[in-house]
Formats: structure tokens, C-alpha cells, sequence
């Protein structure tokens, strides 16, 4: 058995285009070489290896190999407990840095958790409530330094429109408030039973593209929404189209505010000149950061001491305090509404973890640590389901304040402890001073958060990089836009299972020409040193050979024949007797793409071709071998690169009288 040289690692292009001089090289003979079966292996260690690469890819215990009892407990205890591997390192340096970010963070979460609860159709208190839980939650049980918890604006907009749908907040509020709990509770054990069976890949079904464009839709749908309180609006359409909120805002000009849009115009502006000036100047990322709370003071302020003169503009009123109450008993498991929060839950617990874990590890990678997805989804689920209990809704890792406690010198998870004691202050002492906050300061707030989620550089670099995906963001966008939030992101997540089925079941074919000189064989159209070996079709495969893709391969195929044919006649060229199926790329193969070889091969018998297989992968062999195909091929059917199988079949037909 020889060693197979031939195959060449692609690992670095200097240029987009290679071009490789034409000089006749004297080749030294060509050793040809068997192919290899792999080692034999029961169905019970092949299943296990299966298993393991699905489930743990990562190999999650190869911490506790070669250890003594003691030291596995400990590192189990890191491992379920991400707090203990950083806590025994901790010191007064990293605690000064964790409690400047987390007074950073909280003077941002305090006004977004009021503003993001009004945005879920939930009381402010609410808000706060979920400020303040679970961000402890996490500290304990989350592996990301960085991650800013409490509600986020995606998940808290379609907790709203999809629980609206089903109860009013307005005319049965206890129990819509009881919805969302139970929604929070179904979001939690969904994502927590992700990361415990370690199922990630299903979040991935999600791609950058669809949310790039559900981001940008839902962006522009909370912004019109938030036009109602700009423009103190109060007889407001419940839907959530682009098209019935414009017609909702024109015909209900009689109801506009000059003193609410002049308010809320002037802090808008405010608050969007501040974020103009921390993204021009990232080291100036605490002028955006104060600037929500800032605005809530001056503004409560200022109706305060103009209250005889501001009656007209809406205020937040009076705001319990005190701790979070326990909600264990407004959690709902049976009756009409338990599927809605069902949905909810699972709809609202995807995006909120897919937030999370991206923006965890966007930041993990700005300081080179690793982020465990698995653990990163218990941690978020566990701390839905602990909040679900304790007066909170559904959050996640928001992209706002965990940009702001990373620029603010975050060191760990501490940062989240002392702003959620910064929001337990608010909670006990401060309730008080939100009594006359204009809510149109909380819709300026949600505004100036959500423009930052349409971003127009991904889409362009998808129209750039890859017209399929700049697809697949449009029809997620306009599907939020024209229709809803929710069948948005149904048409996002079909968009994107449409994007991989047709990538399945429509696989790259291409005709190989070796580059003269060498035994190399690449793409004809790419290639323009690679020409047409005479009397040899040369086609490679870039996929597995399944079911789903076995009939176009095989018709696909047989159009590669006719077209060859149709080109020798057309150049007077040597007569076709030979198809070289490159299979380097067929990683996998199943009963179907078996029998598409044989029928393959069959019909070119037909047509007096003969059907080569070359570099087979370990897999692909084993299951020819086993469904004794391979036995059909004899002894010039199959070789270890195309190189090898040119030069013997040639070697073959010149010894032939």
C-alpha cells in the first residue's frame, strides 16, 4: 500500500487569479497506488464516534483525563461553575475596573430596562425587575467576561406584538402580565434544554444574512411604533406592518402633541448626536452611555418644575418599590393561552440566545478567550427560568450594554453584580424620582437603541459577497416590514432552510483539465493553463452523494457526457472513452448515491465508456466496498488521485494491440 503524495492543501493565494507558466516538464514515471479501506470498526464504535462529533465536537471532559479525584470535583465545579475558575484569581485591580463598568452599564440599564418593558407592553417596574435577577444568574453561571444582561429590544418587541395578538395589556393586564411570565418560563427551559443536550446547531438556523434583515426590519417597525408617544398619539393601531402604523399616525393628526414632539424632538436629537460622537470616537463611549439617564433626569426635571405648563406630555406616574415580588404563582401551565405563550417562549428564547452568544463572542474574540456556546445557553436559560419566578421577562446578552462594558475596562462577570446592586438601590431608594419622566423620553430612548441594529455595511457586503444571502436578508426584512415580526422571522428562518436545500440538493459539478507540466487537475473555466486531457472527461463532485441531490447528479452527469461529445465532434477531437469522477470532495454516501454510481455506470457501459472513481474519502470506500460495487469496477475502477488513474488507463489503451 503506498502513501498518497498527490494531494495537494490549498493553504495560502497571494492573487485571485493563478497563473501558471506553460513549460514542458520531463515527469519522472508514476508510482500507482492502491486505495485503502479504512480500519475495521463495530457499528457500535462507528455509532459512538458519530455521536461525538455531533454532540461534542469540543470534547468537553478531555480537562478531566489523568486526574485524581479532588481535582476532577474542582474542575467540575469551574466547569458548571464558571465562577470559580476566575474567582480564585480575583484581586482589588480587576474589582476596581468591574465597578467602574458596572456603574457605566447601569446608568444604560436603568432607562432602557423602563423603556424595553414599555416596548414588551409591560409595566416600567418590569423592566427594572429584569435588571436586577438575572444578571446575578449570570455572573455564576455564564463564561462570558463582557456580556451586558437584561432585556434586549428584538425579543422584547415580539414578546409584545405576539402576546397582543392574544390578550390586550390594556383591558385584561393580569392576565397579560401572567402570559409573559409564562412565555419567560417556556423561553428559559427551551434555551437551558439547548445548551444541556447540547443541540447549539439548532440557533444556527438563523443566519448572519436573515438577521441582518430581521434586525433592520424590526429596527424600523420599533422606531415607527414609538412615533405614538413621540407625537402623543392615543387611539394607536395594535399591528405591527409598516403600513397600517403610517395610516394609524396620519389619520390621527388631531391628536398630536406640539409639546410632546417639541420634548421629545429636542432629546432625540440629543441622544443621537451623543452616539454620533462615541462611534466617530470609540474613547468617548461613556458620552452615549450616560446620555439615556442623563435625558431621563433633565427631562423628569423639567416637567417637574413646568408641571402647571406640561399637562398634556404623558408621565411614567407612580412606581412600586421595593424587591422583585415572587411570580411563581402567575405562572400559567394550563388553559386556552398556554400555547401562545409557548410560542412566545420558544420564539422569543431563539433570538434572545442567538443576541447573546453572538455578542459574547464577538467580544470574546476582541481579548482571545473562548466562549462556550453550551454553557452560554444554560446560563441564559436558567436565567430566564429563575426570572420567570421573580417578576422579570425574557433577556439576554444586549449588544448596547455589553459595548459599553467592554470599552469601559470589564475584567469579568463582577461588572453584572454591581450594576444589578446599582439597580437594587434604584429599586429600594430612588422609585420615587421617576414619578414625572415624560414616557416620550423612554420612546426617544428605544429609538436612538434600535437605528443602531439596521446596519447598512452587512448588507452591502452581502450584496457584494453573496447574491443568495443579500436575498435572504431583503425577504426577512420586507417580511417584518409588510407583514409582522413574527412571520418575519418565519420567512427568515424558511429563507435560510431554503438556502441550504438548495445548496443539498443542487451541488457544484465541474470539468477538471490538468495544468500542463504537472499532475495537477483543476477547473477548465478557472484554469487557463488547464486543458482537456484527449479521450478523458474528468468531473469532480463538490458535495456528498445523497438522496436529496442523487437523480440531478446523475442527470447532471450524463449532460457532462452529452456536452464533451457535442465539443470533439464540434473540434475534431480524440473519441470519449473514459469518465474520471473525482470524489475528493464526496465527504459522505449513502444507499441512494450508491446505486446513482451504478446506474451511472451502467449507461455509460452502454455508450462504451468506462466509469473511473479517484480518492475516494475512508467513508465513501467503506460503504462501495460494503455494497460490493467495488467488485464491479475490477482492477483499473479505481484510483487514488486523477493523476494516477490518466496515466495508467493510458498506459493501459497504447498496450493494447
Amino acid at each position: 500500500m503506498g502513501v498518497n503524495s498527490n494531494r495537494v492543501e490549498h493553504l495560502a493565494c497571494p492573487e485571485t487569479t493563478l497563473r501558471m507558466h506553460a513549460e514542458l516538464v520531463v515527469m519522472p514515471p508514476l508510482q500507482i497506488h492502491n486505495v485503502c479501506l479504512p480500519p475495521e470498526q463495530t457499528t457500535f464504535r462507528k455509532l459512538k464516534h458519530s455521536l461525538a462529533e455531533i454532540f461534542f465536537p469540543d470534547d468537553p471532559l478531555y480537562r478531566f483525563k489523568n486526574q485524581t479525584w479532588f481535582r476532577k470535583f474542582i474542575l467540575a465545579l469551574q466547569f458548571f461553575f464558571p465562577v470559580f475558575q476566575w474567582g480564585s484569581e480575583y484581586n482589588i485591580s480587576l474589582l476596581r475596573s468591574d465597578v467602574i463598568s458596572g456603574l457605566t452599564i447601569a446608568s444604560l440599564a436603568i432607562p432602557q430596562g423602563i423603556s424595553y418593558a414599555k416596548l414588551a407592553n409591560l409595566p416600567p417596574i418590569v423592566g427594572l425587575y429584569s435588571s436586577f435577577v438575572p444578571p446575578l444568574i449570570y455572573a455564576i453561571l455564564g463564561s462570558s467576561r463582557h456580556l451586558g444582561v437584561g432585556p434586549v429590544s428584538i425579543a422584547s418587541l415580539v414578546m409584545g406584538s405576539m402576546l397582543s395578538e392574544e390578550i390586550s395589556p390594556n383591558e385584561d393586564p393580569i392576565t397579560y402580565l401572567q402570559l409573559a411570565f409564562t412565555a419567560t418560563f417556556f423561553a428559559g427551559v427551551f434555551q437551558a434544554s439547548l445548551g444541556l443536550l447540547r443541540l447549539g446547531f439548532i440557533i444556527d438556523f438563523l443566519s448572519k444574512a436573515t438577521l441582518v434583515g430581521f434586525m433592520a426590519g424590526a429596527a424600523v417597525i420599533v422606531s415607527l411604533q414609538q412615533l405614538k408617544g413621540l407625537l402623543r398619539i392615543v387611539h394607536f393601531t395594535s399591528k405591527m406592518g409598516i403600513v397600517p402604523v403610517i395610516s394609524s399616525i396620519l389619520k390621527q393628526t388631531d391628536e398630536w402633541s406640539w409639546q410632546t414632539i417639541v420634548l421629545g424632538s429636542g432629546f432625540l436629537i440629543f441622544l443621537l448626536t451623543t452616539r454620533h460622537i462615541s462611534i466617530r470616537k470609540p474613547k468617548l463611549f461613556w458620552v452615549s452611555a450616560a446620555a439615556p439617564l442623563t435625558s431621563v433626569v433633565l427631562s423628569t426635571l423639567l416637567v417637574f418644575l413646568l408641571k402647571s405648563k406640561t399637562q398634556e406630555i404623558p408621565i411614567i406616574g407612580r412606581l412600586p418599590k421595593g424587591l422583585n415580588p415572587p411570580s411563581l404563582n402567575m405562572l400559567c401551565f394550563s388553559g386556552p393561552h398556554l400555547a401562545v405563550a409557548i410560542k412566545t417562549g420558544i420564539i422569543t428564547g431563539i433570538l434572545s440566545l442567538t443576541e447573546g452568544i453572538a455578542v459574547g463572542r464577538t467580544f470574546a474574540a476582541l481579548k482571545n478567550y473562548q466562549v462556550d456556546g453550551n454553557k452560554e445557553m444554560m446560563a441564559i436559560g436558567l436565567m430566564n427560568m429563575a426570572g420567570s419566578c421573580s417578576s422579570c421577562y425574557v433577556t439576554s446578552g444586549s449588544f448596547s450594554r455589553s459595548a459599553v462594558n467592554y470599552n469601559a475596562g470589564a475584567q469579568t462577570a463582577v461588572s453584572n453584580i454591581v450594576m444589578a446592586s446599582a439597580v437594587l438601590v434604584t429599586l429600594l431608594f430612588l422609585m420615587p424620582l421617576f414619578y414625572y419622566t415624560p414616557t416620550v423620553i423612554l420612546a426617544a430612548i428605544i429609538i436612538t437603541a434600535v437605528i443602531g441594529l439596521i446596519d447598512y455595511q452587512a448588507a452591502y457586503k452581502l450584496w457584494k459577497v453573496d447574491k443568495l444571502d443579500f436575498v435572504a436578508c431583503l425577504c426577512s426584512f420586507l417580511g417584518v416590514l409588510f407583514i409582522s415580526v413574527p412571520t418575519g422571522l418565519a420567512i427568515a428562518v424558511g429563507v435560510s432552510v431554503f438556502k441550504i436545500l438548495l445548496h443539498v440538493t443542487r451541488p457544484n459539478t465541474m470539468v477538471l483539465g490538468n495544468i500542463r507540466g504537472t499532475q495537477i487537475y483543476q477547473n477548465l473555466i478557472r484554469y487557463r493553463d488547464a486543458s482537456r486531457v484527449p479521450s478523458f472527461l474528468i468531473l469532480a463532485v463538490e458535495s456528498p452523494i445523497y438522496f436529496a441531490n442523487s437523480t440531478y447528479l446523475q442527470e447532471r452527469i450524463l449532460r457532462w457526457v452529452r456536452e464533451e461529445e457535442d465539443w470533439i465532434k464540434a473540434n475534431n477531437g480524440s473519441t470519449l472513452k473514459c469518465l474520471i469522477l473525482d470524489m475528493t470532495a464526496v465527504t459522505a454516501i449513502d444507499t441512494s448515491g450508491i446505486d446513482t454510481i451504478c446506474e451511472i455506470r451502467k449507461m455509460l457501459e452502454k455508450r462504451s465508456l468506462q466509469l473511473v472513481l479517484a480518492n475516494p474519502v475512508g467513508s465513501v470506500t467503506e460503504k462501495l466496498d460494503h455494497s460490493g460495487i467495488l467488485q464491479s469496477f475490477k482492477l483499473n475502477g479505481l484510483y487514488l488521485s486523477v493523476g494516477e488513474a490518466v496515466v495508467h488507463i493510458s498506459s493501459l489503451w497504447k498496450a493494447q494491440p
